[in-house]
């Protein structure tokens, strides 16, 4: 029996507006059944993006069972006790919609962009399908079937993404991210019916989600429309936890090569264990962001200018920190060279840019523009609903708060030169790295 809460919100909280310089008005509030609701109005077209994050990902399927976390995305469509599989999303489609789901490490979210007067019916839909899936045995194989048929087209016969899912095993010798988020094939072929169900039951709770709404909606509004719906889930007690295992500190420089025919232009690939948002020491997170922009961050980077423009060693060059991440996370550095020259050569190249960019310093004008553009990048981006939608929800759902959100922008500018060496001479140690290889298949 579904119990109904008698306005939807806890009686000591109350929405409050959040606000930065450059960011959007948000806020955030949550029902009495634990689910987090965050609302973002933007008024400049009558079209509502709508969000659901559940705090759990790929490094949350149990041992043994790879790829469970997104085989139930897929099951999630096959529809509950109140709809058959495709009303959803023939709905969605009726009104000139779109719909989509995603799986991360992190998390799993759920979305749909509609015209805002069918806000309240999305809402209905996805509060259903939070509580009331429902699937037969029969529908289990043949999906099954559609993501083994996913991981052979996307992994298995491409060599680039065997070197990345080869890199990152070799990275994380004990922590989940480690494992592809579509799972090991030996594993995909072995989920059932039983293990969806049970990781359904155990992350697909109120009080481990979270609904985000972005577009030309009210507050009140949206709260009242979630209390209708969302806010009629009973609640299950505590949220779930996360039981992860932590990454030992690295020792070791490793080294991983996939050869095949159907590599026309070899690359070379090198993925750093580094501090996530979540896990970096006051400011270091923030000073890798600004890192990874000066060093890799594009062709005026310091990567490409010394390997693609000066020694004409490589055809393009970047580096990358994927900082929103629960636990410690990657640094990346890529290259490819130009015909002729040896991987073996770049690498050596790539090594001697890095230890004259610790020994040198950051350049000013460098340093000035990378700060700069990462928070232009910030600003443009809410110019796009769902974007801001995806950014709110994604920090919310590894930890962060709307502050960290809306204070990103001044965190970068209080980054010193003095913290990107620093976090340069910790993060960019060959010990700490694995060197990938992907080379054309030798006669």
């Amino acid at each position: 029996m579904i119990q109904a809460p008698t306005n939807g919100l806890r009686t000591d909280e109350r929405a409050v507006p959040s606000r930065d310089a450059r960011g959007p008005e948000v806020y955030a509030s949550t029902l009495d059944n634990g689910l987090d609701v965050v609302v973002i109005p933007d008024r400049r077209v009558p079209v509502a993006t709508h969000m659901v994050w559940y705090r759990n990902g790929s490094a949350d399927d149990p041992l043994g069972k790879s790829g469970i976390a997104h085989f139930l995305e897929h099951l999630m469509f096959k529809g509950t006790e109140a709809h058959p599989e495709g009303h959803f999303s023939d709905v969605v489609a009726s009104v000139g919609g779109q719909e989509n789901a995603f799986t991360s490490f992190d998390y799993t979210a759920y979305f749909q962009r509609v015209a805002k007067e069918h806000l309240g019916t999305m809402m209905s839909f996805e509060a259903d399908r939070m509580n009331g899936l429902a699937f037969d045995e029969a529908v289990v194989a043949p999906e099954r079937d559609v993501v083994i048929e996913e991981r052979r087209m996307r992994t298995d016969s491409d060599p680039d993404e065997q070197l990345g899912e080869a890199m990152a095993a070799a990275l994380f010798t004990h922590h989940p991210y480690g494992n592809p988020i579509i799972g090991w094939m030996h594993e995909i072929e072995g989920l059932t019916r039983a293990d969806a169900l049970a990781y359904y039951r155990r992350f697909y709770t109120p009080e481990n989600a979270i609904l985000v709404v972005a577009g030309d909606v009210a507050e009140a509004e949206v709260l009242e429309q979630a209390a209708e719906t969302y806010g009629r889930i009973p609640a299950r007690g505590e949220r779930p936890q996360r039981f992860r295992p932590r990454e030992p500190e690295p020792h070791a420089s490793r080294r991983v090569t996939v050869r095949d025919g159907k590599v026309e232009q070899p690359l070379l690939r090198r993925l750093y264990l580094a501090p996530s948002v979540i896990t970096a020491r006051s400011g270091e997170a923030f000073a890798l962001d600004v890192l990874a922009e000066i060093f890799g961050g594009g062709p005026t980077s310091v990567l490409y200018r010394d390997l693609v423009m000066d020694k004409k060693a490589a055809v393009s060059a970047g580096a990358w920190y994927m900082g929103n991440a629960v636990d410690a996370t990657r640094f990346g550095v890529t290259a490819a060279p130009r015909p002729g020259m040896p991987l073996g050569d770049l690498e050596t190249m790539i090594d001697d840019t890095v230890a004259d960019f610790i020994a040198k310093g950051v350049d000013e004008a460098d340093f000035q523009r990378a700060k700069t553009r990462l928070v232009a990048e910030m600003v443009y981006a809410q110019d796009s609903q769902a974007t801001l939608a995806r950014v709110y929800g994604s920090a919310l759902a590894i930890g962060e708060s709307l502050e960290d959100v809306s204070e990103w922008p001044s965190r970068i500018e209080a980054v010193t030169p003095d913290a990107v060496i620093a976090a340069a001479r910790t993060v960019l140690d060959a010990r700490r790295a694995v060197t990938g290889y992907l080379e054309p298949e030798r006669a």
